[in-house]
Formats: C-alpha cells, structure tokens, sequence
C-alpha cells in the first residue's frame, strides 16, 4: 500500500471543529456554587460520589457549578482544559463494574487520579460525549482491571503452600532413607549384596573361637578376619536356613571372600581346625605335664623346662612352680612361646584361689593342702580329707599322707596305692611319715574342689582316713586308731580279692 494512503491523518487546525470553537463567546468568570441535585441512579458521577463518601475526599462533582444536563454550550467551551481539584481514590473505594475507575484501580494507593479523566467524566461533547473521545480505549476491556496488588498476594501465598507440601514430602523422604535405607535397597536390589559371590575365595586366614562362642561371635569372628563379607550374613544364614551347630573352641583355617555357607563347612570340617591346645590334669605335677605340653604345642622340651625353673618370673615366692600348673584344657593362638604358657597356667591358678577367698600370704600354703586333698580322696570326700588333715596339724601329729612320701621318693606316678618301705623311710622333705607338718611345697595340681575344701574342711573329729575299696572308691574315717585298724583289715581283704586292682606294686 502506497505511504500516503497508510500514514495516519494529521490535524486540521482549519477543519469545522476548529470553526466551532472560535465563534464561541469569551470565557466568562464562574463562582462555584453547590449543587443540590442529586446525580442520577447508576451514573459515573454517583458512583464518584459515594466512592468520595467512603474514602473522605471531596466530589469533584461538588465543586461543578452545575450538572452535566444544565449546561449549555457555551458554558462547556468555557471550562479549562483540566480540573484544578485533584482526586484521590483507593482500590478498594472504587466499584469494579465502572470503567471509569480503572486508571484509578491500576494507581498506587492514595495518589491522585489524572486531573484529565476527572473532567471527560462529566463534560459531554457536541456530537458526542468527550469522555468518548478521551476514554474510549478504557471500555473495550469490557470491564474494570482485577486488583494487581490482591492477585500477587494470592500468588505468593500458593507458592508459599506448594513449597511447604514439597519440603514435607522431601523431608519425609529423607527421613525414611535414614531410617529404612539399607532394608528398602535390600528389598529393592539395589547396592551391595551382603555375601560374597561362589568361587572366588583366596588366600587363607586363621579365625579363633573361643569358649562358649555362639552363631553372633563366630559371625562377628568371620567377618573381622576378612572371611564374609558383612558382619551378620553369616548368623543370618543360620537363622535363615534353621541351622543349629554346635562350635567348638580352637583355631581355623579358612580363606577370604567365602560365602557364609562355604565358611560353615571349613568350620565343620576337622581337617581344618589347628590343635594348638594343651591339658594339665588334676592331680599331675609339673614333670608329669611338661611332655605333653610339648607335644600339643609343638615347642621344645627344653623351652618349658626353662621357663618353669624360676617361679619369681611369674610373681610366685616358692622353690618350684609345682600346684601353680592349674589342671584344664588350653587353647593357644599359633606362635605362643614357652613363658606365656607358663604364665596362663599360673594366672588360672591364682583365678581359681581368689574365687576361693584365699589371702596371697596363704596362696602356698593353701595350694599345698589341696594337692594333698586332690591325690588322697574322691571329690566327694575332700571336705573330710581337709578336715583330717587340719586335726593332725593341730595336734602336731604326723600327716603320714602316702602321696606325700612317694612324691619325695619319685614313685607318685607309679599307679599304685602304697607306698615301698623305700619310700616311707626316705628323709626328703615332702615325707610327711618323716616330718611333721605340710611338705616343703604342692605335691600336685589342685582343682578347685580341693581349693575349696581346704579353705572350707569339713566339720568332725576325724584324725584317720582309708581307702577300703579302690573300685568305688569307698573311704572310712574314724576318730580312733583302733576304728582305722578295723578299716585297715577292710583294705587287706579288698586287695586279696583283686590283686590286679591296684593296691601295690606287687
């Protein structure tokens, strides 16, 4: 389209408009007056009105000297362009069906309305109204603008609420990772699996159990040498499969990375457990031991030997470590030396003499009586033994103990009863038929039950004791040295009934 025909058209000053104005008649002072007509229902100026009764500012209509209606011509060209009194609106004072407030709506709060809409409002033009003319873009909304100010508050006011419901569920969610993690991963296969894979197990590793060690410990035990994987897939295995073991006390060779199942049979199979143990039996003595020690523990003779021959190295003031070698089965880790051996063994003894309330300053004597008690009787006599033992002491009797004079003549472990004359008449200082009073030191390794009992002797007047059948250990005490003949006679003839039972050497 050429330029000309789509250029907007400019102003005529010389078109007939312009010829209106300028026949019209001197503007000629106005005085305000007041007028006391009410405007019509449901016009702008009444809508002015009350919007100026509710927020206190004065109607522009107030000020006019006449209505809209009452003017004429001449009196219209005679109005300045704009009004001089402004008017102040707020949102809320202002209808929202009138679009003659919408300047007013889309203003800040309490600021004057532009002074031009005021006087469009209530001026008609000549052909048509002014207000047409200047507000005529103002209707084709087809309403007032919603309050801008109301409809960002609702916004933040949403976003504020999506924000908190999404901060809940996010912290919910965390919470239940804290807390749930590891069995929802497990439910879901995600992350690590707690066992190993088959066939990959290498290396090999030792793992000990110790006494009285249950499917927990063991798992733990596993776990802590590198065998399994986690620390509870092994127990969880047992309970998993309802497998009931019983685990015995040792060291076991088995290998890294193994599954819990595979760890299982190692543990079950003998060929990989490592007998590193020891044993001292209850009435054996030091000499008698030491051999098997040896053996069990694959360390040399002559080490244990040396680490027997000073008993201050291990805290004990007596001559020889004999009654210091508590009896029981010992489990050992591999390596143990000689003097740690030693040392378990002493630090058992001094367990058992503390259970038993004994003083340190009675430890020798104590161990002493209860070597006696442990080769002299049953288990079910040694309060007795005690107590005939402490009868004779306090009369200054002789012990006359025959375990006594063999273990100073060298012939305790001969595996008879009575003693050789040789024997009862040797002057060592463990033969009591000789001396008066305990000998020089133990005799043999006490157990507890003897420990107890020499702390704890029997009540009885006993002064005699003899065996009078060696097959169910039968004992007679008597109070009288003719009571002990009568049993004497008892033995004799037990012994003639069974010469291979024991009695003597033959």
């Amino acid at each position: 389209m050429p330029e000309r025909e789509s250029a907007t058209p400019r102003h005529d000053p010389h078109a007939r408009l312009g010829d209106l104005f300028e026949n019209l008649p001197d503007p000629t002072p106005q005085i305000p007056t007041v007028d006391d007509a009410p405007p019509a229902p449901g016009s702008r100026r009444a809508a002015r009105e009350a919007a100026s009764r509710g927020s206190g500012a004065p109607s522009p209509d107030a000020v006019s000297s006449t209505s809209p209606s009452e003017r004429s011509a001449d009196e219209v060209a005679a109005q300045p362009a704009t009004r001089a009194l402004p008017v102040t609106t707020s949102e809320r004072d202002i209808p929202a069906p009138q679009p003659a407030t919408a300047a007013a709506a889309d203003s800040t709060e309490g600021t004057a309305a532009p002074r031009d809409s005021a006087l469009a409002d209530d001026v008609p033009a000549s052909g048509g109204r002014l207000e047409d003319l200047f507000h005529s873009h103002d209707d084709e909304g087809g309403g007032a603008k919603p309050p801008k100010k109301k409809r960002r508050t609702g916004c933040l006011v949403a976003l504020i609420i999506v924000l908190a419901v999404v901060g809940g569920i996010a912290g919910a969610g965390v919470w239940a990772w804290n807390t749930y993690g590891d069995r929802i991963s497990e439910t879901l296969g995600w992350g690590d699996p707690k066992d190993w894979e088959p066939g990959i197990a290498t290396g090999e590793v030792l793992v000990t159990i110790e006494e009285g060690d249950t499917g927990g410990p063991v798992s733990t035990a596993l776990f802590e040498a590198g065998v399994t994987r986690t620390e509870d897939v092994f127990y969880d295995y047992l309970v998993d499969e309802g497998i009931a073991v019983t685990f015995y006390p040792g060291n076991y060779r088995l290998q890294e990375k193994m599954t819990a199942e595979a760890a299982l049979e190692a543990l079950k199979n003998p060929d990989n457990k490592l007998e590193n143990s020891a044993s001292v039996g209850e009435g054996a003595t030091v000499a008698s031991s030491l051999p098997g020690i040896a053996e069990s523990l694959a360390i040399p003779i002559e080490e244990l030997e040396a680490a027997v021959a000073d008993p201050s190295v291990y805290g004990v003031t007596a001559q020889t470590l004999e009654g210091w070698l508590f009896p029981a089965v010992y489990t050992f880790d591999p390596g143990v030396t000689a003097p740690q051996v030693i040392q378990r063994m002493v630090d058992r003894t001094r367990e058992s003499l503390d259970a038993a309330g004994v003083p340190a300053e009675e430890a020798q004597r104590v161990l002493t009586i209860a070597s006696i008690i442990q080769r002299e009787g049953l288990t079910a006599d040694f309060p007795k033994v005690s107590r005939v033992i402490e009868n004779r002491l306090d009369i200054d009797m002789l012990l006359q103990m025959d375990s006594t004079a063999q273990y100073g003549y060298g012939s305790l472990h001969e595996g008879v009863v009575s003693s050789s004359a040789e024997a009862l008449e040797d002057p060592n200082p463990w033969n009591t038929y000789v001396h008066t009073g305990l000998p020089a030191t133990p005799i043999a390794s006490p157990s507890d039950a003897a420990i107890d009992a020499a702390m704890h002797p029997a009540d009885g007047p006993w002064l005699y004791f003899v065996t009078v059948n060696l097959a169910t250990g039968e004992t007679q005490f008597s109070e009288t040295y003719e009571e002990h003949l009568e049993g004497v006679e008892k033995w004799d003839q037990w012994c003639k009934e069974n010469p291979d039972g024991g009695c003597s050497a033959g």
